[in-house]
């Protein structure tokens, strides 16, 4: 079911392996999501495994590749920017980009019993809100969803011991660097290009990731374009040698050394698992 208010949408599906499940997700891959899996459920993201050891609640950017893998009984909520922008209402709720656009791994929240019965009272709340067709309405839905995002942030700063402190200087900083490589992936791929976007050395740079992230900024890098290079491998009819040009790389003999070398298997035989 889906809401529409002018151009925000705001809406809510079953998150289970079937067919029309999969035509769901095809149709709203632009949007926002927000996932709660029960105990023992097993999903994929963007080609990596999770089983999950309690119920969870998961928060997906958009183009993420969500897959069930087990017919689980999920739930899906899922909005557009003009409904819900991250970037402005974390700043609301003083998220600090922790649940979108996280930058230490793919943001879930472990939920004990007794935070996974009040979290799915909203998650019950939304879908009765869903059915209603009074003027407030919009407002209820967004409220209800900062709610689950406040509830989920706070319980994740709990699960991590993070301190306001390092959040607000050093990951503040690597999230400014993780946004910028998701902005220009596609052709800047080196340390020196963000250190000049960022004017700071590509020491300067190196120095202060390692300070909150085990991944050096190459890595962030790279890692990207070959989640890009596996998205569109898999889920496109791009022949390899389009796939290297659209991530800039003229010389698709390069692109296919690079790929195979971070990877273990070449392009060609990547794209053969999901035929």
């Amino acid at each position: 079911m889906i809401k529409e208010f002018s151009y925000k949408k705001f809406g809510k599906l079953e998150f289970s392996k079937t067919s029309a499940q999969n035509d769901s997700l095809n149709k709203i891959r632009e949007h926002i999501k927000v996932l709660f899996i029960p105990k023992n459920a097993i999903i994929q993201v963007d080609f990596q495994e999770i089983a999950m050891k309690t119920d969870a609640l998961l928060f997906i950017n958009p183009h993420v590749i969500l897959k069930p893998c087990e017919t689980i009984g999920g739930q899906l909520m899922h909005f557009n920017k003009d409904f819900y922008c991250v970037e402005i209402h974390d700043h609301e709720v003083a998220c600090d980009g922790i649940l979108y656009n996280n930058v230490f791994e793919i943001p879930f929240i472990n939920l004990n019993e007794e935070q996974s019965v009040e979290i799915q009272k909203i998650i019950s709340d939304i879908q009765f809100e869903l059915g209603n067709e009074d003027s407030s309405t919009e407002e209820m839905l967004r409220t209800l969803l900062k709610l689950i995002i406040l509830k989920s942030t706070r319980i994740w700063k709990q699960q991590h011991e993070l301190s306001d402190s390092v959040q607000q200087a050093d990951v503040q900083f690597l999230r400014k660097f993780s946004k910028l490589v998701e902005q220009h992936f596609k052709t800047h791929h080196t340390v020196a290009d963000y250190a000049d976007i960022l004017c700071i050395t590509p020491k300067n740079l190196s120095k202060k990731i390692s300070m909150v992230s085990k991944e050096t900024p190459n890595d962030i890098i790279k890692n990207r374009i070959i989640l890009e290079s596996k998205r569109l491998l898999a889920h496109t009819t791009m022949n390899v040698k389009e796939v290297a040009y659209s991530l800039n790389y003229d010389d698709d003999a390069y692109f296919v050394r690079f790929f195979t070398k971070h990877t273990g298997i070449s392009p060609t035989n990547f794209r053969k698992q999901f035929k």
